[in-house]
């Protein structure tokens, strides 16, 4: 189904979301929406029930997603959208039991499923506020790799580049490394793993390996996006050792910058910048369109080069009969950041 989906989101993928449960989902009241059509699956959301809401005890579903996971739209089947919403909602309605709200993050404000929601909640008398919006780095452009590289930064800046590239090659013998198959996979998971670990997040304990299931996890899911084609591994290696490393998930017309690491001790060189260089090479294929950095809003490396936005919401529907819609509308009104969303928002 994914390679049908109205929207990409590797993150929900088989080969993704079953190490995600395995690894990441120990202990919590977890459910997978599984929508039909004609005996085929159309539509695929996992939701987990949750007591507390920001600290508070608000109990609510939620679109479940790990610390990892940077996209929760749910994978629907292009054509289903509104088909999808209005029997997630319905079932979720059911088995709301205390829940008031469902609670959904990551969603691509322009994206096909969330405009397909919007117009399902306008279509009937349910509630619904956005509580929270972002903006990340997007590269997404017309111009090919070199041309975008050219009018993203000054004359004065790519020299620069050039300048640390080439004291580098000083160093040592510079080479970028692409692959997108399995061949080296484990050695390169290996190794990225090591130097994540060696730099400022290993010290901070907040690295892939200070935590051996998302480790796993993160091995799991290169493994599983390896063997359906669906990772590109991107290293700059100095002598053979890396010195910086990126995983993107491949999910035609669109692309996902999982994780990348680089090795602190070049940072006078700035090896995730060069990297970053070569990983324009994306605008260059026929089968991707553009890329989700899946950093954070504002991240002062990453916005150096991508000049362009994804801006994603968090939003709350109300769940349940009318009491609760009620209770709903209440709750809302005291939640500081709750913008109306739709046309049945006006308490």
């Amino acid at each position: 189904m994914a390679d049908h989906a109205a929207a990409p989101n590797p993150f929900y993928e088989e080969w993704n979301l079953r190490p995600a449960l395995a690894e990441l989902a120990g202990g919590k009241d977890l459910t997978i929406l599984a929508y039909r059509e004609a005996g085929t699956l159309a539509g695929l959301l996992p939701v987990a029930r949750a007591g507390t809401y920001y600290d508070r005890p608000i109990p609510h579903l939620a679109g479940w997603l790990h610390d990892n996971a940077f996209c929760g739209t749910p994978l629907i089947r292009r054509g289903s959208e509104e088909r999808f919403w209005r029997a997630a909602l319905a079932v979720l309605d059911r088995r709301a039991g205390t829940a008031f709200f469902l609670h959904l993050r990551h969603l691509p404000s322009d994206g096909p499923a969330t405009l397909a929601l919007r117009r399902v909640l306008d279509e009937t008398d349910r509630a619904a506020t956005v509580v929270g919006r972002e903006e990340r780095a997007l590269l997404a452009s017309d111009l090919d790799s070199q041309a975008y590289f050219e009018a993203a930064l000054s004359g004065k800046k790519r020299k620069e580049l050039r300048r640390q590239a080439k004291r580098l090659g000083e160093l040592g013998e510079l080479q970028v490394e692409r692959r997108t198959g399995t061949e080296g996979l484990e050695r390169w998971i290996d190794d990225f793993l090591a130097l994540e670990h060696a730099g400022w997040k290993g010290e901070e304990g907040s690295s892939l390996a200070t935590h051996p299931p998302v480790a796993g996890y993160f091995r799991a899911a290169l493994q599983g996006a390896a063997r359906a084609g669906k990772l590109e591994r991107l290293a700059l290696t100095l002598d053979g050792a890396p010195i910086a490393m990126l995983a993107t998930f491949l999910a035609p017309p669109g692309s996902f910058s999982f994780k990348t690491a680089f090795d602190e001790r070049y940072a006078k060189f700035s090896p995730g910048v060069l990297l970053q260089q070569e990983n324009l090479a994306l605008l260059d294929r026929g089968d991707i369109a553009w890329c989700d950095s899946c950093a954070a809003a504002d991240h002062p490396m990453i916005e150096r080069i991508w000049r362009e936005k994804r801006a994603t919401i968090a939003v709350n529907i109300a769940l349940g009969g009318p009491l609760k819609r009620t209770a709903f509308r209440l709750l809302s009104r005291l939640e500081r950041s709750a913008e109306p969303w739709g046309m049945n928002c006006d308490g």
